[in-house]
């Protein structure tokens, strides 16, 4: 069954990115390990996440224009919000459910390392 996904992919990112931050900071975590997950799974760099968060972007545009989304994606496996990513047909719902479980992963205590799929 697909469904309509417009709101999600007009979302701003920067209306999210915060709590991104929010969740990992509750956690014990950083909004620096936060920013490394984006600038892995994007290939983006500080200078981009900021003029992203400035212009208040889109998901979609987020990943349209990321630089590189990282090869080794395939590696991310799992359920967030209910859903196997892996699964996901839709290309730009499944790399914004990569990022999710990325931080949920991070969230949950696991290390860097493994995050980052290393």
């Amino acid at each position: 069954m697909k469904t309509d996904n417009t709101r999600v992919y007009k979302m701003s990112f920067a209306g999210v990115y915060p709590h991104y931050i929010a969740k990992a900071e509750r956690k014990g975590r950083t909004k620096a390990e936060v920013d490394e997950i984006i600038f892995w799974l994007t290939g983006y760099n500080e200078k981009d996440l900021q003029e992203i968060l400035d212009n208040k972007t889109d998901f979609r545009t987020f990943f349209e224009q990321a630089p590189q989304i990282n090869p080794n994606v395939s590696k991310i496996t799992g359920v967030i919000c209910g859903y196997r990513v892996e699964e996901i047909e839709e290309e730009l719902m499944r790399q914004i459910r990569y990022l999710d479980k990325l931080i949920d992963e991070l969230a949950k205590g696991k290390a860097m390392e493994k995050i980052l799929r290393k």
